[in-house]
């Protein structure tokens, strides 16, 4: 019950006001978060806490998170959308 609980707060916080970053996130999380290891889900569940505006300029490529962990989920979460 509590791991549903979990779940449903992570795909209500994919949800954004920016449709853009709304559009990778949800695929993200239906497709790859499940099979994810645990440092994947953490990254994944941090980059939820980052604001929409920026996380619209990282998946825009038009920034980098300062963050070093942060960029590589960036990279991540897109090269597995993209494939």
């Amino acid at each position: 019950m509590e791991q549903d609980n979990h779940q449903k707060r992570l795909v209500w916080q994919c949800r954004r006001g920016i449709k853009e970053v709304e559009v990778l996130l949800v695929p993200y999380f239906e497709r790859f978060y499940a099979e994810s290891d645990a440092r994947h889900k953490a990254l994944f569940e941090a980059l939820l806490e980052e604001q929409d505006v920026d996380l619209f300029e990282w998946f825009t490529t038009r920034s980098r998170p300062n963050d070093k962990e942060l960029a590589y989920m960036v990279d991540h979460l897109l090269a597995q959308l993209a494939a």
